[in-house]
């Protein structure tokens, strides 16, 4: 895949990683999937960057010091043109702010929230930091995916605030799922999804944005992140859309990994 240079509105162009183990999670993440990583940043409150040759893929930060909140987590970010702008759409259509929309110097603006299901994401304005740079290859973000005990207003609500092109893939009982379409991209240009996980989702476990990573093989993979330290949480399996597996870090931040990475079909 060509390294990619902006995202379009509403779709995903960035995952980050909370961890109560910073150095810990840069061994980690750096020997999984050889990513290199920049030195912490104090200015910006020990933010880094992880790197996939010389590309920027994801960033990390340390948990807040002295704060009760030790959660190890990996976040999910969409695009968009005016995150104040979002910010009040988003409150206005049942989500609450988390933080409120800031410049981040010429980096670009950033904002988190709710959605009107209680799942936080985060969202973008790019200036000269336009997100991750590759997508879809071995070790780069790969799919992007919200489980949801609110599956209906969910989906309203990212079509009316980041202005999602909706596309129902299926509608079963058993499965329903939702899928932004890149409307650039024609049929197949999938970007992101919307799970109903009513039946999934464990009592005590909040509506949450996953992040899945490409890997050229999921097997091995899995082998590795357990010898790194880390859990497969539920075994690799073929579906119709690649080999997926869930992970956690040694740090207990989630993830998926993904081999390969095919695109979903239209419906």
């Amino acid at each position: 895949m060509p390294k990619r240079e902006s995202a379009p509105i509403g779709a995903p162009c960035w995952v980050d990683l909370m961890t109560s183990d910073v150095p810990g999670a840069r061994e980690f993440y750096g020997q999984l999937f050889g990513w290199e990583s920049e030195e912490p940043s104090p200015e910006f409150g020990g933010y880094f960057n992880f790197t996939r040759d010389g590309v920027r893929v994801a960033g990390g930060m340390p948990t807040m010091e002295g704060s009760e909140d030790t959660t190890n987590v990996w976040s999910v970010y969409l695009t968009t043109d005016d995150a104040e702008k979002t910010v009040e759409v988003a409150t206005a259509h049942g989500g609450q702010t988390l933080a409120p929309a800031m410049s981040i110097m010429d980096l670009g603006s950033m904002a988190i929230i709710t959605d009107n299901g209680g799942a936080a994401v985060g969202m973008w304005q790019p200036g000269t930091h336009h997100g991750f740079g590759v997508l879809t290859e071995h070790g780069a973000p790969s799919w992007f995916e919200l489980h949801t005990r609110d599956y209906d207003n969910a989906v309203a609500f990212y079509r009316d605030v980041f202005r999602w092109d909706t596309h129902t893939m299926t509608d079963d009982p058993t499965f329903r799922y939702t899928t932004l379409r890149d409307p650039a991209g024609g049929d197949g240009a999938w970007l992101a999804g919307i799970m109903d996980a009513s039946a999934l989702l464990p009592e005590g476990v909040p509506n949450h944005w996953q992040v899945y990573f490409g890997a050229d093989d999921c097997d091995a993979l899995c082998a590795r992140v357990v010898e790194l330290g880390g859990a497969i949480t539920e075994p690799a399996e073929d579906t119709p859309y690649g080999r997926i597996a869930s992970a956690a870090d040694p740090m207990g931040a989630r993830f998926r990994l993904v081999a390969p990475n095919e695109q979903m079909p239209a419906k």
